[in-house]
Formats: structure tokens, C-alpha cells, sequence
């Protein structure tokens, strides 16, 4: 009974604050939503005693990722930050709701045709060294290379962020 309040409470957590993280206008604010949403996620993984999980939760996303948002974010012009820019319009609002349902419907449809709502979960535990190797593995069902092209994608994203800080000084 502890665990489903606690799930409750978790739950409603991550919700707001991924609301607020979406509808604030502060950049600041939003990564700052963002990096609760990331720690509301890794109290669940803890819920379920997935404590590695949880660990590597905090350690890579809500400290990681969080702290390549704030570097990101020192990027942004000091109008963006004091939020001097122009404000969203509710016709722009209307279109990303619109998409965001469309979104959920096309997932939903396709986890319905898949069967995953009327699958039954076994009641099995996977051993530690499964998932290591299937982390750590090249064949299928296996996450180096994703990790790989996740890895090459943010190096990417790091040096375009360096390009468009150096050309802001030259200017």
C-alpha cells in the first residue's frame, strides 16, 4: 500500500513538472522543471528497486544532460533569458497540441496492433549479467550501437554549440 501512494505521489511529481517545464516561459525555469522531472523518474526506478537504474538516472540524465541544458543555455541570447522575446502565439499553441495528440493517437495505435496492453508480464528476474550484455552488446536486441550514434550526436551538438558562441564574438 506504501509503494502505491508513493507511486502517487511520484507520479503527480513528474507531471507537473513536466507541465511547468512546458508551459513556463523562462528557459532557466524550464531546465530547472526538467531536471525534476529526471529525479521524479529515478525516485520510481528506486520504487521498483532498481537501484543501478536509479543511480545512473541521476548520475547521466539529471546531471549530465541537465548540465548540458545550463551550457546551452548560456548561449541563448540575454533576451531570451530575461524573457524580452517575442511571446508564443495561441495559434502555435493550437498547431503543437494538435501535434502532440496526433503524436499520442499514432503510439497508442501502434502499441494496440503490437499487443502491448494485452501482454501478460512474467513474474521473472532478469539476471544482472543479461543486461549487461545486452548494454554492452553488437547483435540484436543489443544497445552499443545506439549508444554509439547517441554518443557521435551530442559530440556534434557540442562543437555546433562552440561554432555559434565563437561567431557571437567575432560579431
Amino acid at each position: 500500500m506504501a509503494n502505491i501512494v508513493m507511486f502517487i505521489i511520484l507520479a503527480v511529481f513528474i507531471i507537473v513538472s513536466a507541465l511547468m517545464c512546458v508551459a513556463t516561459t523562462r528557459i532557466v525555469r524550464a531546465a530547472t522543471f526538467m531536471l525534476f522531472v529526471l529525479l521524479g523518474v529515478a525516485g520510481i526506478y528506486f520504487l521498483l528497486d532498481y537501484t543501478f537504474l536509479g543511480a545512473a538516472q541521476i548520475a547521466v540524465y539529471a546531471g549530465g544532460v541537465t548540465m548540458v541544458f545550463v551550457f546551452a543555455i548560456q548561449l541563448v541570447s540575454k533576451r531570451a533569458l530575461q524573457g524580452l522575446e517575442k511571446r508564443v502565439k495561441l495559434g502555435t499553441m493550437a498547431v503543437g497540441a494538435l501535434c502532440a495528440l496526433a503524436g499520442l493517437a499514432v503510439v497508442s495505435l501502434i502499441l494496440l496492433k503490437a499487443g502491448f496492453y494485452t501482454q501478460e508480464i512474467a513474474n521473472v528476474e532478469v539476471p544482472m549479467k543479461e543486461i549487461g550484455t545486452a548494454l554492452v552488446g553488437s547483435g540484436k536486441y543489443q544497445y552499443v550501437l545506439p549508444f554509439e550514434f547517441i554518443s557521435v550526436f551530442l559530440l556534434a551538438c557540442i562543437i555546433g554549440g562552440l561554432v555559434v558562441a565563437r561567431k557571437e564574438e567575432e560579431a
